[in-house]
C-alpha cells in the first residue's frame, strides 16, 4: 500500500504538492467515489483517476543489479552523489531501490517500481536470508563464529543468529574471509558485527538474496528477474511471516 498523492506523483501527472491540491480540490477519484483526504493509502488493484482520467499503470518491473562502491542506493541525493540510478540510463520505468547497501558496499540489489513486493521483502518478519563476503584485518577466531551464531548485543538490540563460515583465515597475519549469511535488514548490521569484535571492514560484499545470486554480473550490470523468481521471494516472504505470528 502507498500514500495516494505518491501514487499520482509517481505516475507523472502531477508534481507531490500538485497531486495533494488536486485531492483537496475533489480531482480525484479511488474505485470512483471521490478523494479529499491526505493520507489514504491505495494498492496497485486500485483504479485511480484524477480530473476523470485514469492513471496509466505503469508495468512492473524487478532488477538485480550488482552495486558499484562508492553508489548510493536512492534515487537521487542533494549533495550529488552518484546513484545506483546511473546503472539504468535506459530503463524507462520509476524504479527505486529495495533496501539499502551502504556507499562502500558492493554486491546484489534489487530494484523495483512495485512497492508492495518492496514492501513484502524489506518487512521486519520477512527474515529473507542474505549472504555477505567479508574481507576483514583482525583475528577472527572460531569462538566469535559461535557468538555470531547466538547473536549479540548492539546498541539496537540482539542480533537474529548468523552463520558463518571462515573462508580463509590468518591468525598470525590477522586476516580472515568470511561469509555471512543474516536473517534481518538492519543498517549496517555486517559492519557493526565486525565492530563488536574490533575488527575492521577491508571489503563488503552482498553475495545471495534468498536463493539469488550475483552470477556473471560485473559491477554496474544489472538483469531483469524472471517472474518466477519473483513469485518464489514473495512466497518466501510470506511463509516467514506467516510462521512469525
Amino acid at each position: 500500500m502507498e500514500r495516494l498523492q505518491k501514487v499520482i506523483a509517481r505516475s507523472g501527472v502531477a508534481s507531490r504538492r500538485k497531486a495533494e491540491e488536486l485531492i483537496r480540490n475533489g480531482r480525484v477519484a479511488v474505485n470512483g467515489k471521490t478523494v479529499t483526504e491526505m493520507g489514504i493509502q491505495v494498492s496497485d488493484d486500485d483504479e485511480i483517476t484524477v480530473n476523470g482520467t485514469a492513471l496509466q499503470k505503469e508495468e512492473k518491473v524487478y532488477y538485480l543489479l550488482n552495486k558499484p562502491k562508492k553508489m548510493i542506493c536512492t534515487v537521487s541525493d542533494e549533495h550529488g552523489r552518484e546513484t545506483v540510478m546511473s546503472c539504468f540510463p535506459d530503463v524507462k520505468e520509476r524504479i527505486f531501490p529495495v533496501g539499502r547497501l551502504d556507499y562502500e558496499t558492493t554486491g546484489l540489489l534489487l530494484m523495483t517500481n512495485d512497492g508492495e513486493f518492496a514492501n513484502q521483502m524489506m518487512h521486519p518478519r520477512t527474515h529473507i536470508p542474505k549472504t555477505y563476503e567479508v574481507v576483514i584485518s583482525g583475528a577472527f577466531t572460531d569462538d566469535m563464529a559461535r557468538i555470531l551464531a547466538n547473536g549479540i548485543m548492539l546498541d539496537d538490540g540482539r542480533t537474529l543468529p548468523a552463520e558463518v563460515e571462515i573462508v580463509n583465515r590468518s591468525l598470525a597475519k590477522k586476516k580472515a574471509v568470511l561469509q555471512i549469511t543474516i536473517h534481518e535488514g538492519r543498517n549496517r548490521e555486517v559492519r557493526r558485527m565486525m565492530e563488536y569484535f574490533h575488527c575492521e571492514v577491508k571489503r563488503l560484499t552482498r553475495i545471495e538474496y534468498g536463493f539469488l545470486d550475483l552470477g556473471n554480473l560485473r559491477q554496474g550490470q544489472y538483469r531483469r528477474l524472471r517472474q518466477y523468481e519473483v513469485r518464489k521471494l514473495l512466497e518466501m516472504a510470506r511463509k516467514n511471516q506467516s510462521s512469525m505470528k
